[in-house]
């Protein structure tokens, strides 16, 4: 493998497989050593909210304005936080609202990442062939190389 710098996204969302694909994520930018720095970007795609019709009084807010979203995005960025200060690497966390695997098709494709990092979806092969799986449409999508993590 080079070692040359390169920018890493890493898709997180809590799972296991996604603790699992933001530890390589960081496995990976460590490898290219102090000389040439990886750029990670640890992203969370959240679900987007509706938008407020006539009939509510009082719309949501966004999850990231509910007061126990710092302690709900401590627990997701944990893993990656962790890894990342282990291994002396930089990382930049990001959440982002829309479809989980358009979002990081479009924002891989904004920063001209070089990998997209993500976990399987663990789903069995029924749920999967219906309701499809985000790591799925960013391998058949995603314009950069795509690591799927087991």
């Amino acid at each position: 493998m080079l070692t040359l710098s390169k920018k890493i996204l890493v898709a997180i969302d809590g799972s296991p497989q996604s603790d699992k694909a933001a530890e390589e994520a960081i496995r990976l930018a460590a490898q290219s050593g102090t000389k040439l720095r990886s750029q990670v970007f640890a992203v969370l795609v959240l679900p987007s909210l509706k938008p407020p019709s006539f009939t509510d009084f009082f719309p949501s807010k966004p999850p990231t304005e509910e007061p126990d979203w710092q302690e709900k995005r401590d627990r997701l960025f944990y893993v990656v936080e962790k890894s990342a200060g282990e291994a002396g690497v930089t990382f930049e966390s990001l959440v982002l609202y829309g479809d989980p695997a358009e979002e990081l098709i479009h924002f891989a494709k904004e920063k001209g990442c070089d990998v997209i990092v993500i976990g399987s979806s663990g789903k069995g092969k029924v749920k999967r062939t219906v309701l499809g799986s985000v790591s799925t449409k960013v391998a058949l999508q995603a314009q950069c190389s795509v690591y799927i993590v087991r």
